[in-house]
């Protein structure tokens, strides 16, 4: 284990006033959405870019931001693709002459696992600098990812005390806000190896003293709630053999009580997440559960995955079967594949593989527009500033004007691939492409 630190580091004791955090996957609330303002329109490759840092190691796990920090997690060596054809998400042409690319450009050579390093770094958010870098070796039963994949695609989750970093291995490691191991564990040795097709993927989630584990996988099935002070398990709740799930899950409060719901390929299920007990379940097979929950106003929405995806909505508080209580609509095809969809001011965003962005009335299911404006999509949508966010794997984030019609505000390229989704804070977009870290936009005081 390793610490490579800068010169000096920054103390935490007195934090600056900074906008609001960015700490996990899909932000504040996990729903996607920024309540701020002033987030830029427009920029290039060269223009309106704070600054763009070099990263040492390649990884699709978003960055997340807390107040002077943007943390990220990549790995350094590649590790073992799965053998055979690899599914894309561009359709009837050539993938790569339409942009779609292995990570880093092209498929590792040397895949040997003794060479592989995992590490937590974080940047100055003001001007790029690297405060530090954590580092472990792989360790255990390596999975065999897909193409576009690698171990470090979970994404990390933090309290403002502690980072929680979790790679496709089941490695766990919680440091500090300045690159201290506080403790760690293997989950993949302690608990299952992590053996579902393509890769790990499900990042972990918060609630109150306790992270929350997706461990869906075809030998072992299970969510799992550890302490986060200490690493050590506060329960685990058992799922059937087979049942396997991409997805991170959402925690929301209700008036009955909080609840952890989370897509997977049996069903979407919800668990109370205190005592990991069973609250409710809408079954549905899906093959490829990769979309996450969004939450407002006591619904629960979501596509499932996978093309055409079907996408709902469910109400919150149920108990058992939901199918005949709490499913306030469904609608069976239209669904985008990897991206979450994302609820932005009484409307439903997402977009597809295909370039097409389709817009959703959130009360009733029904179709506002449906345009092709192109790009195909892992990155998932970002609501804020009266637009909507989309990032397109070619490195082209396209912003909409959001509302009833289709408006489009600009078209910004990176020119580098972008599989991981943006973060948004304090009028600044962080964008993680394949080697890069940028910062987009000015920080507000």
């Amino acid at each position: 284990m390793q610490v490579r630190t800068a010169l000096y580091i920054i103390p935490l004791l007195i934090a600056p006033a900074w906008g609001e955090n960015w700490p996990q996957w899909r932000g504040p609330s996990g729903s996607g959405v920024s309540p701020e303002t002033g987030f830029p329109a427009e920029w290039g490759a060269t223009t309106n870019i704070a600054w763009k840092a070099p990263l040492r190691g390649l990884g699709v796990s978003s960055p997340i931001v807390w107040n002077d920090r943007v943390i990220v997690t990549y790995q350094i060596g590649a590790n073992a693709l799965r053998p055979g054809i690899h599914p894309t998400l561009v359709q009837g042409g050539s993938a790569a002459a339409s942009g779609e690319h292995p990570l880093g450009g092209a498929r590792p050579h040397d895949t040997a696992a003794s060479n592989i390093i995992f590490a937590v770094a974080a940047f100055d958010r003001k001007n790029g600098c690297q405060l530090w870098e954590y580092t472990f070796k792989a360790e255990g039963d390596l999975p065999e990812t897909h193409e576009k994949r690698n171990l470090a695609t979970p994404s990390p989750v933090t309290d403002g005390e502690t980072i929680y970093a979790w790679f496709s291995t089941g490695q766990l490691a919680a440091v500090d806000m300045n690159g201290k191991l506080v403790w760690s564990r293997h989950l993949g040795r302690e608990y299952s190896v992590m053996d579902i097709n393509w890769g790990q993927s499900s990042s972990p989630a918060l609630f109150r003293d306790r992270l929350i584990f997706p461990c869906y996988h075809p030998s072992s099935s299970f969510l799992l709630a550890l302490d986060k002070k200490t690493g050590k398990q506060i329960w685990r709740a058992d799922r059937e053999k087979g049942v396997i799930s991409y997805s991170t899950p959402l925690i929301i409060e209700t008036p009955q009580g909080p609840e952890v719901a989370l897509n997977t390929s049996e069903r979407v299920e919800a668990f109370d997440p205190i005592t990991g007990k069973l609250k409710w379940q809408f079954a549905e097979p899906n093959r490829f559960p990769i979309p996450m929950p969004v939450f407002d106003s006591g619904i629960f929405y979501l596509n499932r995955g996978y093309r055409s995806s079907p996408y709902m909505a469910i109400r919150a508080g149920g108990q058992g079967d939901i199918s005949q209580t709490h499913v306030v609509w469904r609608v069976a095809n239209g669904g985008s594949y990897v991206p979450s969809l994302v609820f932005y001011e009484g409307l439903l965003y997402m977009a597809n593989e295909l370039g097409v962005v389709t817009a959703v009335d959130a009360k009733s299911g029904e179709m506002v527009w449906r345009e092709r404006l192109g790009g195909f999509y892992s990155a998932s949508p970002v609501g804020a500033d009266g637009k909507i966010y989309l990032l397109s794997e070619t490195g082209e984030m396209l912003v909409l004007r959001a509302g009833r019609k289709a408006e489009v505000v600009a078209r910004n390229d990176l020119g580098e691939q972008c599989i991981a989704s943006p973060a948004f804070s304090n009028g600044q977009i962080f964008i993680r492409t394949d080697r890069t870290l940028y910062a987009i936009g000015t920080a507000r005081r």
